[in-house]
């Protein structure tokens, strides 16, 4: 990796500059994704620059999706995202496991709330009426990419919490409980991943994200999921098929 960046030893060297040469090997195919950077103390040694400018470069190319950080691990360079179709009710694991690459979901919290006004709405049920709240994180080649929070009406899928929530849910629903999503409706908007997410997530606070809200009906009308997804800015690409009547 000695020379995946340059040999320049100015310490005036400005923390775009080495971010511009990083992102260039990156473009030219010298670092490919997945690749593992050289660790923040060897590029200060073989730079000779401050631990600081090398923050704020690989900050800058985080932002912009071109690297990422792992827990205890180092950076290494994003790998493609993967493409999302928010509009269609398809299993994360299913679409995932199309394009090729390795999802895996882990079950955050799984338990009984009651609705509150909001959730009242939604739903179309009184206050106070049993409704499930599942959190989970959900990954792409071992790499955390989002996190959702999802409800479903109690009334519509009886013991739901009984099942392994680590495997789709898509498939629960439609096989244990004859649920079938008819129509869905989406919101989507950037946001900056804080708080929860950004933890859950294991990234720093303030990295761009992408919020995704959907409420999925079925062919009665009747509310089978109402969920928000929190993205990784750099893991997901949205493409919607729309046929024009």
């Amino acid at each position: 990796m000695a020379d995946s960046v340059p040999a320049a030893r100015s310490e005036g060297l400005h923390y775009l500059s080495l971010r511009d040469e990083i992102a260039a090997r990156i473009a030219q195919g010298a670092l490919r994704p997945g690749d593992k950077l050289p660790s923040e103390r060897g590029l200060q040694g073989e730079l000779g620059v401050a631990r600081g400018t090398i923050r704020e470069a690989l900050f800058q190319l985080e932002a912009e999706g071109l690297v990422y950080r792992r827990d205890r691990s180092g950076w290494y360079v994003s790998p493609p995202p993967v493409v999302y179709d928010p509009t269609r009710w398809e299993g994360f694991l299913s679409y995932v496991e199309a394009q090729g690459r390795r999802p895996r979901t882990e079950t955050i919290s799984a338990e009984t709330i009651a609705a509150d006004p909001l959730l009242a709405e939604v739903f179309g049920r009184p206050l106070g009426a049993p409704l499930y709240l599942i959190r989970r994180r959900r990954y792409v080649d071992e790499r955390a990419v989002l996190v959702e929070r999802i409800v479903v009406d109690a009334a519509l899928a009886p013991d739901l919490l009984r099942h392994s929530l680590d495997q789709s849910l898509t498939d629960i629903l439609k096989g244990g409980y004859g649920l079938s999503v008819a129509r869905n409706q989406v919101s989507m908007q950037p946001c900056a991943l804080t708080g929860e997410h950004a933890a859950a997530l294991r990234v720093k606070s303030g990295l761009p994200g992408l919020a995704v809200q959907r409420t999925s009906y079925d062919a009665q009308g009747r509310v089978v999921e109402f969920d928000h997804e929190y993205w990784r800015h750099d893991a997901v690409r949205i493409s919607v098929d729309i046929r024009v009547r």
